[in-house]
């Protein structure tokens, strides 16, 4: 039971090609809460924690099931000229997910959440969810949700320039370019299932993988392969780790120290402080089968009214995207005009096309 005590929410397999020499035992970091710079920290004290996923280990031997699968694959995928199979595909796509909810910022987000609920509805304490749980409850729900994650496409990009790419200690980055910035699209979630998903994971300082809506992006490759030669195009990948992590980058060359100390002063402002924000409404009046609800700030003075209570992710806004993800002449989404929103064709799909249409996205 002790050699599993010490269980790492960002496996030590994944950060081994960040590490000093790829040789997986020292690594360099910037934390960001304390602007502070560490040469050569011990890989085996990051980004983990006792008994992490619990003391039954169930989760803990899971999980070194598809680490496993994901070290031997990571050998191939590292060589030069590889050309990327589809089973590696799909292993790239469920590594992403499972590292996506398996961290703590994520597990930290979730109880934030739900005990932001819980606060504006006065659940007691006792039915609150410490992080542990919140991780544990995410990682049960991983069959469910890795469906809506297998229709992306997936290329790879060699980094060709002298800037390299970064990591963090929630790696697995979540965004949407074209929900960000389309009118349509404001106010709604940027989830796995949205039409224009950009999942983003650095799988070494030369290698980046991208997993792409192919009906709104566009990336030319060959063999799954694609180039990045340009400096700010790796800068704008890293923007990501810098802006989504709980606290630390990582980075291989100590040299590189500059760089990490400007991007971090340079992004800073952009952090949010908090994740989330919890809006509620309480019914103001019904008429004509109708019900209207109005915006309040507390449900204290509002005693036995219906309430609505929503919960708002907010989203990390880089400064510059990379060019090399370009746009999909006549790129296309799918809605049907509901709180659903703007989904992707295999999401219409699964849902049997029930009121979806096509609509351009630009």
């Amino acid at each position: 039971m002790a050699s599993h005590k010490n269980q790492h929410f960002v496996p030590r397999c994944y950060l081994k090609p960040f590490t000093r020499d790829g040789a997986g035992q020292a690594i360099n970091l910037l934390n960001l809460d304390r602007q502070v710079l560490i040469e050569n920290a011990p890989v085996k004290h990051q980004c983990s924690g006792n008994f992490f996923y619990g003391q039954d280990l169930t989760i803990e031997r899971d999980l070194q099931h598809i680490e496993g699968a994901y070290a031997a694959s990571l050998v191939d995928v590292l060589r030069e000229g590889h050309p990327l199979a589809e089973r590696t595909k799909d292993l790239l796509r469920a590594f992403w997910l499972v590292q996506f909810v398996r961290t703590d910022a994520a597990s930290r987000r979730t109880a934030e959440m739900s005990n932001g609920f819980a606060a504006h509805t006065g659940i007691p304490e006792d039915y609150r969810l410490s992080i542990r749980q919140a991780v544990q409850m995410s990682m049960t729900l991983l069959g469910e949700v890795l469906p809506f994650v297998m229709d992306l496409k997936v290329c790879l990009f060699r980094n060709r320039t002298p800037v390299p790419f970064v990591t963090s200690d929630d790696p697995a980055i979540l965004t949407n370019r074209w929900h960000l910035h389309d009118e349509r699209t404001r106010w709604r979630s940027i989830g796995l299932g949205k039409a224009g998903a950009l999942f983003l994971l650095p799988l070494s300082p030369a290698v980046m993988c991208v997993c792409y809506d192919g009906d709104v992006y566009s990336i030319p490759h060959r063999n799954g392969w694609a180039r990045v030669e340009r400096a700010e195009d790796v800068r704008a990948f890293n923007e990501h780790q810098f802006l989504n992590c709980l606290a630390n980058v990582y980075y291989q060359d100590w040299p590189g120290r500059t760089y990490m100390l400007e991007e971090s002063a340079r992004l800073a402002s952009l952090r949010p402080a908090q994740r989330y924000r919890i809006h509620l409404a309480v019914l103001d009046r019904e008429q004509d089968g109708y019900e209207r609800y109005r915006v309040v700030q507390h449900l204290s003075d509002e005693a036995g009214s219906k309430v609505l209570i929503h919960s708002e992710s907010i989203p990390m806004h880089p400064t510059a995207w990379p060019s090399v993800i370009g746009w999909r002449p006549q790129g296309v989404a799918y809605t049907n005009r509901t709180a659903r929103g703007y989904i992707r064709r295999a999401q219409a799909e699964a849902l049997g096309f029930g009121g979806f249409h096509k609509v351009r996205i630009r």
